[in-house]
């Protein structure tokens, strides 16, 4: 019973406690427990005037009073009544030395001061008559050469190019990739191809260390005269060395844009009635022995037939982070991640003298996605050909096509300067209380 007392007693004298300190109690204001961010605040001001871009058009138009005062009741509505403001619109110049110059042109504000409770955000407005230029580097230009050619062929149709058509493509990668070349030639159709393997420029261009890009997929363009033996062996896979062959000894580029290589020739005129087991006529299956016969004339070995595999389906695979990087500097974004059910196996490196110049992909066990292989015989260290292949399902994205050839080259981009006087306003927002002191 005693004990009951005692802890109704300690309740009674905690209770009174805590009612006398909450009576005499002076709590802080709301401004206090939750202050007003005026940094952010001016900062988010500043953005809210100019999201249609009306601040910037009146910070280059300061003359213009209706537009001021627009400027200004949209300031007053977009702070609290308990804040006060200054802005100011400076002109952004420069020196005979160089020093930026900050010329005040205009200040509007609500307050003859702001007191000592008070911050700033800057925002920097562009003029919308100036314009920026970035010219690329044109890749070979120092040694003369840097042709692109693009294979634009007429008379022959793609497999593995779903949604597309080769010369589609091809527009695609001319806009894309031509800005990066001494000349971009397109081969309109399979004899202009068949006047390049036998050496003769199509336009007075330099054919050594030119870079030629397949817009047929996993089918390759064939010239009607290399319809017969001894390239027609072994179901056309004689022709195919018969391109790696060239490919060493003119130095080229040879790009692959997705799925197997070499796996079809086509030309329309030469196979009229033959299709590719799929319902594509004008075509006919090389199959697995292409890319290898490729890579033996590529290595300048004996020809010897081979249709064992060498590709393998590794599901997603995704860019390289060399790849990610090229990818905000050339502004060119496909997909981080992909799909390869054609990825080449790394056995072909030992075997057919090859080093990886670049991978697009990063490799997945015993196999590589995507890369851009060089030829480099042993005991050298000369490039004697060049070979992309993106072992991507389709459908293609030329983007990455594009990507992996800049990537590799790396040609440097040179952007205009930012020093066109009158051509910014740099703008600064203080806000304070009302009443601070």
């Amino acid at each position: 019973m005693m004990r009951t007392i005692e802890v109704l007693v300690v309740i009674i004298i905690i209770t009174g406690a805590f009612i006398g300190v909450s009576f005499f109690a002076v709590l802080p204001g709301p401004r206090e427990v939750s202050p007003v961010n005026l940094r952010r605040l001016s900062f988010t001001t500043l953005q809210v005037l100019d999201s249609d871009y009306g601040l910037s058009t009146a910070a280059f138009d300061i003359e213009n009073v209706t537009l001021w005062n627009e400027v200004q009741i949209a300031l007053s509505a977009s702070l609290p009544a308990n804040v006060i403001y200054n802005l100011t619109v400076y002109e952004v110049g420069s020196s005979a030395s160089g020093a930026e110059l900050y010329n005040n042109l205009i200040t509007i504000s609500n307050t003859d001061s702001l007191g000592t409770t008070s911050d700033a955000s800057s925002y920097l407005a562009a003029s919308a008559n100036v314009t920026f230029n970035v010219i690329p580097e044109k890749i070979g230009e120092d040694s003369g050469e840097g042709t692109l050619y693009i294979l634009n062929c007429s008379d022959a149709n793609g497999w593995w190019i779903t949604g597309y058509t080769a010369q589609s493509l091809a527009e695609d990668l001319y806009k894309l990739l031509s800005p990066y070349f001494v000349n971009t030639v397109m081969v309109q159709n399979t004899a202009e191809l068949g006047q390049l393997l036998g050496g003769t420029p199509l336009e007075g261009e330099t054919l050594e260390n030119a870079v030629i890009i397949n817009t047929c997929g996993e089918a390759v363009p064939i010239p009607t005269a290399y319809c017969t033996s001894p390239y027609s062996d072994n179901s056309y896979a004689r022709y195919s060395y018969f391109l790696g062959q060239k490919v060493n000894e003119y130095n080229w580029t040879w790009a692959s844009i997705v799925g197997y290589p070499f796996y079809y020739v086509s030309n329309t005129a030469a196979f009229p009635t033959q299709q590719n087991d799929w319902g594509i006529y004008g075509m006919r299956m090389t199959a697995q022995g292409g890319v290898r016969a490729f890579l033996q004339g590529l290595d300048n070995q004996a020809y010897v037939y081979n249709s064992n595999g060498v590709t393998s389906d590794v599901g997603v695979v995704t860019l390289t982070s060399e790849a990610m990087y090229c990818c905000n500097y050339y502004g060119i974004y496909p997909s981080e991640y992909q799909t390869s059910t054609r990825a080449l196996s790394n056995s072909i490196l030992s075997t057919y003298d090859l080093e990886v110049g670049l991978y697009v992909f990063n490799p997945v066990g015993n196999y590589i996605p995507g890369a851009i292989y060089r030829h480099v015989n042993s005991g050298s260290t000369s490039t004697t050909g060049t070979f992309l292949a993106l072992g991507l399902t389709r459908t293609p994205d030329i983007r990455l096509t594009c990507l992996s050839l800049l990537t590799y080259y790396q040609p440097r981009l040179y952007r205009s300067e930012y020093t066109s006087y009158g051509t910014s306003r740099l703008i600064i927002l203080q806000l304070g209380f009302v009443g601070a002191a």
